[in-house]
């Protein structure tokens, strides 16, 4: 009986360690995993359509490769992280880690897991799956396949944040939908209908750094006619988004800012097809639009849009659920009393922010 317990000690004992072991490499994968979200982010607002992705390579516990992926066409962030190593002798003994899992397929590059397989990689380590139906789990089984040890799911729903409008656009045949306004402590967008400052300094800076993130950025033949937006990232230093604009009837005359040539411009309107320079028409029916045009950013390939009205065109993806973010900046301190009146929205707050007399209110489409 004593040898049976010293028995089932030592199996308990030996079971511990090896939880203690698995639940320490796992706090370490998630240390390294951190790192290349922190790098992939550096790319945010230039790699569209492609992912954000980063990748961090580790020899006996120390990072001796780094990189990420820059720009659509260019190195995949695996590639990078291979390239910024010095001694290429200590690869075949190390661990790869990335955000999102290697590509499978030939584009612009060839297939990262390939590469990988090459290079006699003793482990890969993948943040999340990638659910494009070129790579999805393709990655991974040629990885598998070739005797690697592959381990999957760390931070797993960080990444996938990170990805949130690569995976929206996949899986949803629609680009991220981010909703946008300005309203007086009142709740107006304006002024006796007239252009009226709302945003303080450091708001202007946020949204234009948001425009800089994001793809593109929609408004109204009303907005463009009332306010002749050039809709650029002008506050700061930043790429400027494509700009959409809602026009079926060409109301807008083309030497308004929006057809300047600071960036490429899409017009969906009732009437024509056709591209003039960097300024593409592309004709829609007015009737329940919305899917039509959904479909058509899609074929465009436009993988995030920041919704910035006006008023009705906002209301419009409002109601019918087609959104996932909504900031609306409100000032505290300007009451209106007369104007266009801001959309209704009641919705859960996910969070606030406050900018001198700015107060910022962040939310999330959980209805869809």
């Amino acid at each position: 009986m004593y040898q049976n317990t010293r028995q089932n000690v030592g199996c308990f004992f030996s079971k511990l360690s090896i939880f203690r072991t698995r639940s320490n490499q796992r706090m370490t994968d998630q240390i390294y995993m951190k790192r290349c979200i922190e790098l992939a982010k550096k790319a945010l607002g230039k790699t569209y359509p492609n992912p954000l992705v980063g990748s961090v390579i580790v020899y006996q516990d120390t990072i001796i490769g780094e990189g990420y992926h820059h720009k659509a066409g260019e190195n995949h962030a695996e590639i990078n992280a291979i390239n910024s190593v010095k001694n290429k002798d200590l690869l075949k003994e190390s661990t790869i880690y990335v955000s999102l899992e290697p590509c499978a397929h030939y584009g612009k590059t060839g297939p990262c897991a390939n590469k990988i397989v090459e290079i006699g990689f003793r482990k890969v380590v993948i943040g999340t799956l990638d659910s494009h139906e070129k790579v999805n789990g393709k990655g991974k089984e040629i990885l598998e396949n070739a005797g690697i040890e592959v381990v999957s799911g760390i931070l797993e729903k960080e990444c996938q944040e990170l990805n949130k409008r690569f995976f929206t656009f996949h899986q949803q045949k629609r680009p991220y939908i981010i909703l946008k306004w300005a309203q007086s402590n009142d709740g107006f967008l304006d002024k006796d209908f007239k252009p009226t400052s709302i945003s303080n300094s450091l708001s202007k800076q946020f949204v234009h750094t948001l425009r800089s993130e994001e793809h593109a950025i929609l408004i109204g033949t009303k907005t463009a006619l009332t306010d002749n937006a050039s809709l650029t990232t002008r506050e700061i230093v930043g790429r400027n988004p494509v700009r959409i604009l809602i026009d079926f009837d060409l109301k807008v005359p083309h030497d308004f800012k929006i057809f300047s040539n600071e960036a490429p411009t899409l017009v969906f309107n009732s009437l024509k097809n056709s591209e003039e320079g960097h300024v593409k028409f592309i004709k829609i029916e007015k009737e329940n639009f919305l899917d039509q045009f959904m479909q058509k950013l899609f074929e465009e390939q436009i993988q995030s849009v920041i919704i910035e009205g006006g008023s009705f065109t906002l209301t419009e993806f409002i109601k019918a659920g087609i959104w996932d973010e909504a900031v609306i900046i409100k000032n505290e301190n300007l009451n209106l009393i007369h104007g266009t009146k801001a959309p209704e929205f009641e919705f859960e707050l996910e969070k606030e922010m406050q900018l001198r007399d700015n107060l910022l209110y962040f939310y999330r489409n959980n209805q869809k």
